[in-house]
């Protein structure tokens, strides 16, 4: 994962490297690139990425601004911040698919933390980490199957299914380890 992680880094960072006549195309590029490597997780790229964007294109473009205000949110971690970071701006077409994508995987990625650490939370505390409605919330607890308190303000969350491990024979680790190393060497 990280080293597929860093050759799309590389190859965006050399398209965007490419168009350095052409500014409109290159802003484009640009807020393009941050947002597909912030959606891969790797928050690290993205800030580095930020950095070789030229400043003229930055100050010319309001969206890749915008982008770079839904890293530092992610970067801090802070999932409150992240989601109205997302709400407040209006996306152009091609990013918005990926800005989409990317509030669905940190959503996600929430909802599975939030099952798997806590045995109650408060649903003021879910709102902030989810980003969603109250009715939105009372969906999701009723998709996953968690407990709602008769009041309303406390869910309990049981942890998300773990899929079982597969045993894998003596050979194939040894051949997984022999294509890891022969991938290293190479």
């Amino acid at each position: 994962m990280q080293i597929g992680t860093r050759i799309i880094t590389r190859k965006l960072a050399l398209r965007a490297t490419i168009l350095n006549g052409d500014s409109a195309l290159q802003t484009i590029v640009s807020g393009y690139n941050v947002t597909q490597v912030a959606h891969e997780q790797a928050q690290c790229n993205a800030k580095f990425l930020w950095k070789r964007i030229p400043p003229n294109i930055i100050s010319s473009n309001p969206e890749i601004a915008a982008i770079w205000t839904v890293g530092q949110k992610l970067w801090k971690k802070d999932l409150a911040g992240t989601y109205q970071a997302l709400a407040i701006y209006n996306w152009t077409e091609p990013i918005s698919n990926i800005i989409r994508a990317l509030e669905e995987r940190v959503r996600e990625r929430a909802l599975n933390l939030i099952g798997r650490s806590y045995s109650s939370i408060s649903h003021n505390t879910m709102v902030s980490m989810t980003g969603l409605s109250n009715e939105a919330i009372a969906q999701i607890c009723k998709e996953r199957k968690w407990e709602i308190s008769e009041d309303g303000t406390t869910i309990k969350p049981t942890p998300p299914v773990q899929p079982t491990p597969l045993h894998t024979s003596s050979e194939d680790q040894l051949f997984k380890l022999t294509e890891f190393v022969s991938f290293l060497e190479n």
